[in-house]
């Protein structure tokens, strides 16, 4: 927990969750006020070299109940934290691709489970739009990405599939909200809870949320009040950062079953000889783009390291 060395921290104080944070203002929302107060940080956190993030569970201090504005005295201590996006007490990520128009991209989906993986967040796998997409399509990508070892679910806003087992893996639990744009990530927001579309209203006023797009990291309680989804900005490219080439395989859940059948100990499955994974590959037992995104992400770690 971090406070002001000597503060009177306790009396007056409320419990809040930060669900935005812009121009030096923290935007946090207390259920038991059930709306939003705009806030700043004390200065003790700059000099303490603490930010206050985006999912930051804290205590503030209401300076003007009328006005909506308080103080922030307290972080609570944090469970997890990502470094991109840079938000905190997140469980668990919902990346959301449409099953068509467009198709997805598979190079900057893997792109994205690796560097969720690399910060020990768990990623559920949502592909929307399917009143657009064949059956079969749809079963290709759940046993590429099963057998991978993520959830996978479909959705569609137009039809309102998918709604129950959405809740069910968002319940009670802070999840973000991520995919390239188009793909329909704020009308699943929407059809989760008619109440996150908050254009208008004390909420929207507030924390000024653009009605079609996303600039910043924004958390939205949904459901009961227990559960949020973290919206982020849409994103085209994720760069692989801090990690090594080598170790890169570590990322790929469904090589370990055939890693044993590798005649060299430490094979990266770049063109050994005997590799296990490459036979799987050839055999079609692993999928051959997972694959293939796996030697170009390999190729891409070694020449960064070369500069």
């Amino acid at each position: 927990m971090h406070t002001e060395e000597g503060m009177a921290v306790e009396g007056n104080l409320i419990e809040g969750k930060i669900i935005k944070g812009i121009g030096g203002f923290y935007y946090v929302y207390s259920s038991e006020y059930d709306t939003v107060f705009e806030c700043k940080a004390k200065g003790i956190f700059r000099k303490l070299n603490i930010k206050p993030l985006v999912g930051d569970d804290v205590k503030m201090r209401v300076v003007d109940e009328a006005a909506g504005e308080g103080n922030i005295e307290v972080i609570l201590e944090r469970h997890s934290e990502l470094i991109r996006p840079a938000v905190a007490n997140v469980d668990q990520a919902l990346v959301v691709f449409a099953t068509l128009s467009p198709a997805p991209n598979f190079n900057l989906l893997d792109r994205f489970l690796i560097m969720m993986k690399k910060q020990n967040t768990d990623t559920v796998i949502c592909f929307n739009k399917t009143d657009l997409a064949e059956l079969s399509i749809m079963n290709e990508y759940r046993n590429i990405y099963e057998a991978a070892g993520y959830k996978v679910i479909f959705s569609s806003t137009i039809e309102k599939d998918g709604l129950d087992e959405l809740n069910n893996i968002l319940k009670g639990k802070t999840t973000t909200l991520a995919g390239p744009s188009g793909v329909g990530k704020s009308s699943i927001m929407n059809m989760l809870n008619p109440h996150a579309n908050m254009d208008t209203g004390e909420i929207s006023r507030k924390i000024e949320r653009g009605k079609h797009t996303t600039r910043h990291s924004e958390l939205i309680p949904i459901l009961d009040g227990s559960s949020y989804l973290m919206d982020t900005p849409g994103f085209s490219n994720i760069a692989l950062y801090d990690i090594e080439a080598e170790e890169l395989k570590t990322y790929y859940r469904e090589f370990e079953e055939f890693e044993p059948y590798c005649r060299f100990g430490g094979c990266n499955h770049i063109g050994e000889k005997e590799c296990g994974v490459i036979d799987a590959v050839n055999e079609g037992r692993i999928n051959r783009e997972r694959y293939e995104n796996y030697r170009l992400f390999f190729l891409e770690l070694k020449d960064r390291r070369k500069y």
